[in-house]
């Protein structure tokens, strides 16, 4: 697949018009429409997702997290849509009924896909940065990597990258492991 190209001077608008296949974000001013996930990316996010919920999603685990698919981020002028995020329930202690937020979430997660590799890597991870999003992970399903980074500096340093079936605990999540071969479609 190849690259989301942008569609400069991209509004609300445009994003809302979008058919329902397709995943619409603003950055720096431009629409990117992706696709909606394949099959090993839909199954590395939904995995994580069990993964976490389980031991955060109600917020009664140690940091009480409140974690959520695809949220709408609108953050810095940029709409951004990640796989995954999560607010520290003492920065977001209820769940309103909004379509977007515009707290920044304290952990991101994006799962990488060849289409969508560039937006998320260049444009959206130094956005989280300046957001202050303090953690946030890159998931390569193809390449069966984990990727977590932790912002110092305004940027962001990257802690580790581990592949295959490797053991994890990843920041901000280490009071729970699991094998990484988990999030990889059988």
């Amino acid at each position: 697949m190849s690259e989301v190209k942008p569609k400069p001077d991209g509004t609300y608008y445009d994003l809302e018009a979008l058919p329902p296949q397709y995943v619409g974000e603003i950055v720096s001013g431009e629409l990117y429409a992706s696709p909606r996930p394949a099959s090993l990316h839909a199954y590395a996010s939904s995995r994580l997702g069990v993964i976490l919920g389980t031991h955060y999603g109600d917020g009664t685990a140690p940091g009480g997290w409140l974690l959520l698919d695809e949220p709408e981020l609108h953050l810095l002028g940029h709409v951004l849509v990640p796989d995954l995020a999560g607010w520290r329930r003492e920065r977001m202690p209820k769940l309103e009924n909004v379509a977007h937020f515009k707290v920044a979430p304290d952990w991101i997660c994006e799962v990488l896909s060849p289409a969508t590799l560039t937006l998320d890597r260049k444009k959206k991870l130094p956005i989280y940065a300046r957001a202050g999003i303090a953690h946030a992970w890159l998931i390569d399903p193809l390449a069966r990597t984990l990727e977590v980074y932790r912002l110092e500096a305004e940027t962001y340093r990257l802690l580790g990258k581990s592949s295959g079936d490797a053991s994890v605990q990843p920041e901000p999540f280490i009071q729970i492991g699991w094998p990484l071969q988990t999030l990889w479609a059988p």
